[in-house]
């Protein structure tokens, strides 16, 4: 661990991990008498999870038992990982978690009073708790983005797709909010396999899923659907405003330039976009999708069909 050092505020989005829906933390214990106890207490509870929101949550929440705290957030760039609890702040302190010379995340601490020099010292007391938890998590974290994700596209595979399709589906009948989904191709992308060879095809594939991406808000999500399809998730997202989504998709992707041996490859897409249905099943929304698709790529691709 570094030593603390003076940050601005920095927003961070964890929408995507908040509707993952995870369990409640264990009731409040009471209040430890010494740093000691509170320290051992700690490393017994936060071995408790493998996952990185409930741990920092849980960790949060004693600290507070010593050192009183408005907000924390955490980020670690190369999980892709940025979790924020309580609020605002105007003092902050942060700290980089490191173990045997791995980075493991920043740590900031965040009230509105200064922190003393004795609060500082149970800081950094009490992270020592936190690492081995944390790396085990982030380990846990990466193998399982790792089962979960396309190699090639970085995107969901189709494991993530059906489970997070199933979950989002449940989600959207309890809260009664719509959900949508994207069905997109690339046209004839035979054709770019053909004439400039496969590796010019994996370059297509992974500048389209980051264009996708780019055009997507946080709580969206995109899978490798096939081999040259891919499922985009819209939760909360009516019909109409799927579909304006669907064009800036399709305007996006071809306004992006793509190159294969020097040679500039104009390249369209096609898109089939489905609501879901009162009762209806995550089979019966895909079929949908689909045959909005290639009813898309009948009528001569680059545009987008809604399913009825």
């Amino acid at each position: 661990m570094k030593s603390p050092s003076q940050t601005t505020a920095i927003d961070f989005d964890s929408a995507k991990l908040q509707r993952l829906g995870f369990g409640q933390l264990p009731p409040l214990l009471q209040r430890p008498v010494s740093l000691a106890q509170l320290r051992q207490q700690m490393s017994l509870q936060l071995q408790t999870s493998l996952e990185p929101q409930r741990i920092l949550g849980l960790f949060f929440r004693e600290v507070q038992r010593l050192v009183p705290l408005d907000a924390m957030t955490y980020v670690h760039n190369g999980s892709d990982l940025r979790l924020e609890f309580g609020s605002r702040g105007h003092h902050s302190v942060s700290y980089s978690l490191s173990h045997e010379g791995e980075h493991m995340g920043e740590l900031v601490f965040r009230r509105n009073q200064r922190f003393s020099e004795h609060e500082l010292g149970n800081f950094e007391s009490l992270l020592s708790s936190l690492l081995y938890p944390m790396r085990n998590a982030l380990l846990y974290r990466v193998a399982t983005q790792t089962a979960l994700r396309d190699p090639l596209t970085g995107t969901g595979n189709r494991i993530a797709m059906e489970q997070t399709l199933q979950r989002e589906i449940e989600m959207s009948r309890r809260h009664l909010q719509p959900l949508s989904v994207l069905m997109l191709d690339i046209d004839h992308f035979k054709q770019v396999n053909d004439h400039h060879g496969h590796s010019a095809g994996d370059e297509v594939l992974k500048a389209v899923a980051a264009s996708i991406k780019d055009q997507l808000r946080n709580v969206d999500m995109v899978f490798r659907y096939g081999g040259e399809e891919f499922l985009i998730l819209l939760s909360n997202t009516s019909r109409e405003a799927a579909a304006m989504v669907g064009e800036r998709l399709r305007y996006a992707t071809q306004a992006q330039d793509y190159y294969a041996d020097g040679q500039l490859i104009e390249l369209t897409v096609s898109l089939g976009c489905a609501t879901l249905l009162p009762g209806e099943s995550a089979d019966s929304l895909l079929r949908r999708a689909d045959s909005a698709l290639y009813v898309a790529k009948r009528e001569g691709r680059n545009r987008l069909t809604m399913a009825g």
